[in-house]
């Protein structure tokens, strides 16, 4: 997820007094407004429950009232001190901070804490309303769905909820999935529009995971909805012999024997993206977007309009990042962002192996660039579980004395250090980048843009692979 304070408010407080609230955006829209006071408390409870050497800097009090650019600088030292905790494995998976944030959220919305009913949607279409409490998180609300639905507690995990924006010719946007610093409630009341939804959807990329979802009648009704959407919406691609079979199948009702044809077919279990820019293999260029089978899949339209194909796979990327910047959208003013409207850019860039010894940029301008990225993390965590010889049933949030906990092996890839290689082989590749130099070990580097409103969010690979040029 991408931590961002764009802006600043003045507000009155009860007694009168102003004070100056601090705007916390996630992926560009508005979580909650907080006071440097509620922040600042927030650090000391860390700095007493994990030590000061774990807790990064804080920015400092100030004796008397500041003045507009007192104001401006603390906001960017709180969005990179919000970034940095975020990032950290630790800090960012604790129920403290996890915790402060739903409350803020909850407060900014003043939504009060009541009984309510929810809609979640299948991938089908179906609606399934579950009865919450304003206040539950999407822990809680995901466990209601598989109890409306009678998921066994043991699958619960193989699923997750996102947040889908659905368009006027019926196409879903995936927007994120949804995290435990939100009340999934709030999320989408907060957003003011039916045209957004709460889709319960597979959370995994191995398809060998099926198996154990599809040994269960509700796991198996669930995914064999969601191959039925992935093919109706031409997420998976079926020729007409293929969509013959499919479809005799569909009429038996044998969804086992679909979802097993399904996994054969092009594209199965990749999440497809709106179309966006890309600066591979030229800039400017035109791409969609898929992710899935541990690659990110480019269709690209050239500017000659020549269509071409290829894969990107995650072993091959060294890092990757995602920055945002305000764009201004109107003419007129010297001063983006005060008189003019804007809107914020995000940009996902890899780096990624080209050949043995060439390591190359590649960059995606989309507004789901922060969801590409968070696909890319739960590949690289499914890869590193599996390589530890693990399972995904270990990468599963579980809590612990009330406190929610990843484990090991989702902690050891979440922020690698990124200048290290533990495999001497790799030794040399990982020198060839030359781009790395302002990147702290947190993951935030400084701002490359007047307009940047927010540090880079790196993110090292330790699924990254030395590899030889017979394997590219």
């Amino acid at each position: 997820m991408h931590f961002s304070i764009p802006e600043t408010e003045g507000r009155s407080g009860e007694n009168g007094s102003t004070y100056v609230a601090y705007n916390i955006h996630v992926n560009g829209v508005l979580h909650c407004r907080v006071r440097y006071s509620q922040l600042l408390g927030l650090h000391e409870q860390m700095k007493k429950e994990y030590g000061s050497n774990v807790v990064p800097a804080f920015p400092p009090k100030k004796i008397f009232t500041l003045t507009p650019a007192e104001v401006e600088q603390r906001r960017e030292q709180l969005e990179k001190y919000m970034q940095a905790v975020r990032q950290h494995p630790l800090l960012g998976a604790s129920e403290l901070f996890n915790s402060f944030l739903r409350k803020a959220q909850q407060e900014t919305q003043q939504i009060p804490t009541e009984e309510a009913a929810l809609d979640i949607c299948l991938s089908n279409g179906q609606k399934v309303t579950v009865n919450i409490l304003t206040s539950d998180q999407t822990e809680d609300v995901l466990e209601a769905a598989a109890a409306k639905l009678d998921l066994p507690d043991e699958l619960v995990g193989y699923f997750s909820l996102f947040l889908v924006r659905e368009g006027v010719d019926g196409n879903l946007t995936f927007v994120r999935k949804l995290q435990d610093f939100e009340l999934p409630y709030v999320s989408i009341t907060s957003l003011q529009s039916s045209d957004y939804h709460i889709v319960l959807r597979k959370s995994y990329w191995d398809m060998a995971y099926d198996g154990d979802v599809m040994d269960n009648r509700v796991g198996l009704n669930l995914l064999y909805a969601q191959t039925v959407s992935d093919i109706e919406r031409g997420w998976i691609l079926v020729n007409k012999d293929q969509h013959r079979q499919l479809k005799s199948l569909q009429e038996k009702g044998s969804k086992k024997e679909y979802i097993h044809l399904g996994q054969t077919l092009k594209y199965y279990g990749y999440l497809k993206f709106d179309p966006c820019i890309t600066d591979f293999p030229e800039k400017g260029c035109q791409v969609i977007v898929s992710a899935g089978n541990n690659e990110l899949n480019f269709h690209v339209k050239l500017p000659n309009d020549q269509m071409k194909e290829g894969s990107f796979k995650v072993t091959r990327m060294r890092c990757w990042r995602v920055t945002s910047s305000q764009v201004t959208v109107s003419n007129g003013t010297n001063n983006p962002c005060k008189s003019a409207k804007c809107e914020v850019k995000l940009e996902l860039a890899f780096e990624y192996l080209m050949s043995k010894d060439r390591l190359q940029w590649v960059t995606i301008t989309s507004q789901q660039a922060i969801m590409m990225s968070t696909c890319l993390q739960s590949m690289v965590d499914e890869l590193m579980v599996k390589k530890s010889g693990g399972s995904i049933k270990k990468m599963l949030r579980k809590k612990h004395n009330g406190a929610i906990h990843r484990s090991d092996s989702q902690q050891a890839v979440k922020s690698p250090p990124l200048l290290d290689s533990p495999d001497p082989n790799r030794e040399q590749i990982v020198k060839l980048s030359t781009k790395l130099n302002s990147v702290s070990l947190r993951g935030i580097s400084a701002s490359n843009s007047a307009n940047d409103i927010s540090g880079d969010d790196f993110h090292g690979n330790y699924a990254f692979e030395g590899i030889g040029d017979d394997d590219l």
